[in-house]
C-alpha cells in the first residue's frame, strides 16, 4: 500500500497536496535504476558538448518556468513569490548554465615521472578524471530547489555521475516539478532520481545504501553526523557536507551606517533568518553601538510580515510549526538568561506560522541562543572593543560558515577577514552569492564546498594510468 504525506502551507496552516512517501525500498529501488543508468553509460558516456547542451537547456528550462517555480516554492516554504522570483529561481538556472560550462573540462594531465621505482625505464603517466558513480543528495527546506538542484545537482550531472535525490519532506513541489523539467531537457530516465521521504528512512537508507558512492548532504550539523556514522558502518562512500552556521557580522566604527545598518539587518532577517550563513551574531563597535541598536531595530519594526502570495510581503511565515516552536524556544531562552529585547518577540496571528523580527542586547557567548544555530529571524547584538577583542568573540563557535564585515577601512577588512575562522567572508555586503565562487565552512560546519569549481571536482575520481614505453618486463617493483 502506497503511503503520503501532506505538504502544507506555512501561511495558512491548509494542506497542498499528497505527496507519495518513499521509504526504504523507494530508495533501493532509485539506487538500482541509477546504477544501470550509470553503467549503461547513457549520461557519463554521452559527449561532453551533448551533455553540455542539455545541462544549458535545463537552465534554460528553469528560467522559462521562472513563475510557477517561484509561486511553487512559495507556497511550500512561504517565502515571498518575488524573492524566489529574482533569486531563488535566476540563481538555479544560473548554477546548470555555469556547471555546463565545466563539462568539457573533465581532462586529466600528462605528468614527467622519475625512474625511481625501476631505473633505466622509460613512462608516458598521466591521469584521468571520471566520474564518482551514484550519488546520493539529502537536501533541506530552506531553499528547496536551489540548494537540491543548483547547489548539489548540477556540479554532480555535469561531472557526469547519476543522482538519487532525497528532497526535504517539508517542501517537495518545486524539486519534483524541477524533475519534469530535467527529462524535458533531454536527461535520461534513471540519471535523476526524486525520492520524497522522511530523513528517519529514506535518507537513512540512502546514507548507509552500500551502491552509492558519495552522499552530498545540507542541512543541521547534528544529522551531518549521523550521516557520517553510517557511512562509517557501510562503504566508506565520499561526502559533501555543508552543516550550519552562527556567523558574526561585524559593524566597525568607521563604517557608512547608511548602508551597514540596512545590510547587518538583511543578513538576519533575509528569507525570515532560515539561511544557513545568516547573520545572527552582530558585533559592534562600542563607540556607535547604540546607534547601531537603534537602526537595526527601528528596520525589523518596519518589516512586513504575510503570505508569500501577497505582493507587499517582505517576511513570510517560517516554514513550519515545528520550526517556529523552535525560534520561540530560542527567544524564550534568551529571556531566561537575561537578554533584553528591544523589538519583536512573539509570535504574530493565529493562523500560519509566522513570528517577528526580533533583536536581542545584553547578551554574551555563553547564552544558548548565542551559541546555537536559530535559524529564524532572530538577532543578538553584543560590543567590541579593538580588532584583538573582536576576532576573539567572532571566532568563539563550534562553527564557522560566514562571516561579514562593514568599514570603509579595507586595511581593517583585510586583516579581519583573513583573522575569522569561515567559510566565506562578506565586506560591505551580505548573502552575495555566485556560481563560480566556492561556498563552504570551518569546523563544525561541514566538509568541502558546493558551488564553484571545488565542487565540480569533489563529484570526480582521479585515476593514474602508468604506460611501460621500454618493452614489456615481467620483473615489478610495488609498495602499498
Amino acid at each position: 500500500m502506497v503511503k503520503d504525506f501532506a505538504t502544507i502551507d506555512p501561511a495558512t496552516e491548509e494542506k497542498l497536496a499528497d505527496i507519495a512517501q518513499g521509504g526504504v525500498e523507494d530508495i533501493d529501488r532509485a539506487v538500482i535504476a541509477a546504477r544501470q543508468a550509470f553503467e549503461r553509460g547513457s549520461w557519463s558516456s554521452m559527449t561532453p558538448s551533448q551533455r553540455q547542451r542539455i545541462l544549458y537547456r535545463l537552465g534554460d528550462l528553469i528560467l522559462e518556468n521562472a513563475d510557477e517555480l517561484a509561486w511553487l516554492e512559495s507556497l511550500d516554504n512561504g517565502k515571498p513569490v518575488s524573492v524566489a522570483r529574482v533569486a531563488d529561481i535566476p540563481l538555479t538556472a544560473d548554477l546548470f548554465h555555469y556547471m555546463a560550462g565545466w563539462v568539457r573540462t573533465l581532462e586529466g594531465s600528462v605528468v614527467p615521472v622519475s625512474d625511481i621505482a625501476v631505473p633505466g625505464a622509460e613512462f608516458h603517466a598521466y591521469t584521468l578524471r571520471e566520474p564518482i558513480g551514484v550519488v546520493g543528495l539529502i537536501t533541506p527546506w530552506n531553499y528547496p530547489l536551489l540548494i537540491a538542484a543548483g547547489w548539489q545537482m548540477a556540479a554532480c550531472l555535469a561531472a557526469g555521475n547519476t543522482v538519487v535525490l532525497k528532497p526535504s519532506e517539508v517542501t517537495p513541489l518545486s524539486i519534483l516539478r524541477f524533475g519534469e523539467l530535467a527529462l524535458e531537457a533531454g536527461i535520461p530516465e534513471g540519471v535523476i532520481n526524486i525520492v520524497p521521504g522522511a530523513g528517519s528512512d529514506a535518507g537513512a537508507r540512502l546514507s548507509s545504501h552500500p551502491d552509492v558512492d558519495k552522499i552530498g548532504f545540507t542541512g543541521s550539523t547534528r544529522t551531518g553526523r549521523g550521516i557520517l556514522k553510517a557511512i562509517a558502518d557501510s562503504n566508506l562512500k565520499k561526502v559533501t557536507l555543508e552543516l550550519g552556521g552562527k556567523s558574526p557580522d561585524i559593524i566597525m566604527d568607521d563604517a557608512d551606517l547608511e548602508v551597514a545598518i540596512p545590510g547587518a539587518a538583511e543578513g538576519i532577517f533575509f528569507n525570515h533568518g532560515q539561511c544557513c550563513c545568516a547573520g545572527s551574531r552582530l558585533y559592534v563597535q562600542e563607540k556607535i553601538f547604540d546607534r547601531v541598536v537603534a537602526g537595526i531595530s527601528d528596520y525589523a519594526k518596519t518589516i512586513r510580515l504575510g503570505s508569500g502570495q501577497d505582493a507587499d510581503t517582505q517576511m513570510g511565515p517560517l516554514v513550519s510549526k515545528n520550526q517556529e516552536n523552535t525560534v520561540l524556544g530560542y527567544i524564550q531562552s534568551g529571556l531566561d538568561e537575561g537578554a533584553e529585547i528591544t523589538t519583536g518577540g512573539h509570535k504574530v496571528g493565529d493562523k500560519g506560522f509566522f513570528v517577528e523580527p526580533t533583536v536581542f542586547v545584553n547578551t554574551n557567548s555563553q547564552m544558548k541562543m548565542v551559541r546555537e544555530e536559530i535559524f529564524g529571524p532572530v538577532l543578538s547584538i553584543e560590543r567590541f572593543s579593538g580588532l584583538e577583542d573582536l576576532v576573539q568573540k567572532a571566532n568563539n563557535t563550534e562553527f564557522g560558515l560566514g562571516s561579514g564585515i562593514w568599514t570603509t577601512d579595507l586595511s581593517n577588512a583585510h586583516k579581519v577577514a583573513k583573522a575569522i575562522r569561515a567559510g566565506t567572508v562578506f565586506i560591505n555586503c551580505y548573502n552575495v552569492f555566485d556560481a563560480a565562487m566556492p561556498f563552504g565552512g570551518y569546523k563544525q560546519s561541514g566538509w568541502g564546498r558546493n558551488r564553484g569549481k571545488e565542487a565540480f571536482e569533489a563529484y570526480t575520481e582521479t585515476k593514474a594510468v602508468y604506460v611501460r614505453l621500454d618493452g614489456i618486463h615481467h620483473t615489478s617493483f610495488a609498495c602499498g
